[in-house]
């Protein structure tokens, strides 16, 4: 449960650091994102789930 609440607070800290830091790139990705089709949303989407689950694999193997 521990490592859950971390991850929590880690995206919570870099998705705060980008709305705070950044608001006016935060629209303009928003606004490509928007330009994309599904299907390339879709596998970016896909993507960032894979490096996702690489990080968290590696994180555990590392001993965190």
């Amino acid at each position: 449960m521990g490592v859950i609440l971390l991850a929590l607070g880690l995206v919570l800290i870099a998705e705060g650091l980008v709305y705070a830091l950044a608001p006016s790139l935060v629209e303009q990705l928003l606004e490509m994102l928007r330009r994309l089709s599904e299907e390339q949303r879709r596998n970016a989407g896909l993507a960032a789930l894979a490096l996702g689950l690489v990080l968290v694999w590696l994180a555990f193997r590392l001993g965190i």
